[in-house]
């Protein structure tokens, strides 16, 4: 017999009505070898190979599988019959800069496709871009490390110490660990636009003008279809959700009781940003507005000289700077006057953000720029001099961390480590939850924990686990599984 004709392939999917659960599951088998590829429909997936002893033990194992998918509501599919998640990413143009003098640039690091994701805390930079690379890098441009997801990274978003990667694929990614982990999930039809996590919430806005809130389980809680589509912003904190589309800025109530305000904009809403009372909405009409988030009252207007694709503000709203679509970069102090344009010299700012007087830019040509934007150094840039800017490189052995989103992705030990915590999976209500098992945590807690790792009655040992509001457990560190 020939070894071509040992090889078998069952393909199931799991798609439910209401834009629920919209993914594949693939068994190979292969002599002894099984093959597992599994993923939303329509997308490559992540792929899994085991070697069992015998052909007869690998189709043992093959049937297993399947038998647990069928039990889940897969059922056998052909591939291609159903269409992929809708996604749309972000059409835009970038023209060369009107200004008259360059930015100061520091350094840039090219990362080879176009950017829109970027967060800077103490210590770090990231940068996600539409290939599904995430690098982060140190405030001088030293590459630190490299992740590399699924598909196109939308946005990237912090929550707390936190650092969350929105792509493509409809997962939303936990970088805070050395192997990222799908945290959410979001529904299929749900087409993602932007999003913004505060306290384990996940608010996601989309091509049709929806708002879809989801807890820190991954349970969809409430949503809302505002007044206008294409919504490029959501920002969240303690007292609202604000939602920035083609009609305008509508705030939500956290606990989705209902619409707080609505305030019509000067065009539509192309990026949002906040501050502790106020939200700024970046416009297609070459405005930034400023909007109390009391109210939704208009405070200020910064006029650009092109569309505003990215805004950003130092501490308090003292300065506002923006992006457009003509290359440039702009400052204006808090009640709109114009300060400064410069070039940014590496295509249009499609995300921005300030820290220590430095602005940091992700941009059109996929490159992350540190902009000195201290007040001596803008003042040389407009007089003509500026520093030669540092061209990061990337080291060629540098290595790049995937998903956890297997069981064998995950190391296993027989024994917990010193200093590790012990978590435990079980069936709650039909669902699968893990509670952290080692004295001084909570038993009743969830912990927030890769779905696609999940088995019931399996333990699991992570780093370290830290309290959130709302009563749950974030991981960080390394999750190992016990045998």
């Amino acid at each position: 017999m020939s070894a071509a004709s040992t090889v078998s392939t069952t393909y199931l999917e799991l798609s439910q009505e209401g834009g629920g659960a919209h993914k594949f599951y693939e068994v190979t088998v292969d002599g002894q070898a099984v093959t597992v590829r599994y993923g939303r429909i329509g997308a490559a997936g992540q792929t899994q190979t085991t070697t069992f002893p015998t052909a007869a033990k690998a189709r043992t194992a093959a049937a297993k599988k399947v038998g647990e998918k069928v039990r889940k509501g897969y059922a056998p599919a052909v591939a291609g019959q159903r269409a992929p998640r809708p996604v749309t990413r972000r059409q835009v143009s970038s023209a060369p800069s009107t200004a008259r003098a360059a930015a100061p640039v520091l350094w840039r690091f090219a990362t080879g496709s176009s950017a829109f994701g970027i967060h800077v805390d103490d210590e770090h930079c990231w940068i996600g871009n539409q290939a599904g690379d995430v690098y982060t890098l140190d405030h001088d441009g030293a590459v630190l490390a490299r992740f590399g997801l699924p598909d196109g990274v939308k946005c990237l978003v912090a929550d707390d110490f936190w650092v969350y990667a929105g792509c493509d694929d409809g997962s939303v990614y936990d970088l805070s660990s050395k192997l990222p982990f799908a945290a959410y999930d979001i529904a299929a039809d749900v087409d993602i636009f932007w999003l913004d996590i505060h306290e384990g919430i996940l608010n996601v806005s989309d091509r049709d003008g929806r708002l879809t809130v989801i807890d820190h389980e991954d349970e969809h809680q409430w949503a809302r279809r505002s007044r206008g589509e294409h919504a490029w912003m959501v920002r969240a904190d303690d007292r609202a959700v604000y939602h920035g589309h083609h009609r305008g800025v509508t705030a939500y109530s956290p606990d989705g009781g209902g619409e707080l305000w609505h305030t019509s904009t000067r065009g539509g809403v192309l990026f949002g940003w906040q501050e502790d009372d106020a939200v700024y909405a970046g416009t297609s009409h070459r405005v930034v507005q400023r909007l109390t988030k009391t109210t939704g009252e208009i405070e200020a207007t910064y006029a650009c000289d092109g569309t505003v694709y990215s805004c950003a503000t130092s501490p308090g709203g003292e300065y506002v700077f923006a992006g457009d679509a003509a290359s440039s970069v702009y400052c204006f102090d808090r009640d709109g006057n114009r300060l400064w344009k410069l070039g940014t010299g590496s295509g249009s700012a499609l995300s921005m953000q300030y820290r220590d007087q430095r602005l940091y830019l992700v941009t059109t040509d996929g490159q992350l720029v540190c902009i000195d934007a201290g007040e001596r150094a803008i003042t040389a840039a407009q007089q003509g001099t500026v520093p030669v800017a540092r061209d990061v490189k990337l080291a060629a052995a540098m290595p790049t961390y995937t998903p956890a989103t297997a069981p064998a992705a995950v190391s296993t030990l027989d024994h917990a480590p010193a200093g590790t915590i012990v978590l435990e999976c079980v069936q709650e209500d039909g669902r699968l939850r893990v509670h952290a098992v080692s004295e001084g945590y909570d038993a009743s807690w969830n912990v927030q924990f890769p779905r696609a790792i999940r088995q019931p009655g399996a333990r699991y040992a992570v780093d370290a686990l830290h309290p959130a509001a709302g009563g749950f457990y974030r991981v960080r560190g390394t999750i190992r599984r016990l045998l």
